[in-house]
């Protein structure tokens, strides 16, 4: 037949997390920095920002001024407007990833490796 079980010997499902709570990781407060520096934040922002403002003011302020009318040639400064802006984010990124490599971080020093 079944067998009775003792619960006053058993521990609760409390009792055994209490036990799990008690592991030596778990006194030590944990990284909540955030995994991106917030300099990099900032440069992203910037840029989107850029990308948005810049090629649709160049068309508007040259549509009517600089090419009487022809949006066309608008569209165009605008078009490489935004690829200005593209290509200026890609010389930011990779001075910022040169100026980490000479401070010590070299190619192995990832999270990889960590």
């Amino acid at each position: 037949m079944a067998t009775r079980r003792i619960i006053s010997q058993e521990k609760t499902l409390l009792e055994k997390d209490d036990s799990i709570g008690s592991s030596p990781a778990a006194d030590e407060k944990s990284n909540i920095a955030p995994a991106v520096p917030t300099s990099v934040i900032m440069k992203l922002l910037a840029f989107t920002l850029g990308m948005i403002v810049i090629p649709i003011g160049s068309y508007f302020a040259t549509v009517d001024s600089v090419f009487n009318g022809n949006s066309t040639y608008a569209g165009a400064l605008a078009a490489i407007m935004a690829n200005v802006v593209l290509i200026g984010y890609i010389f930011v990124a990779m001075a910022e990833d040169q100026s980490d490599q000479q401070e010590g971080g070299g190619p192995g020093d990832g999270k990889k490796d960590r």
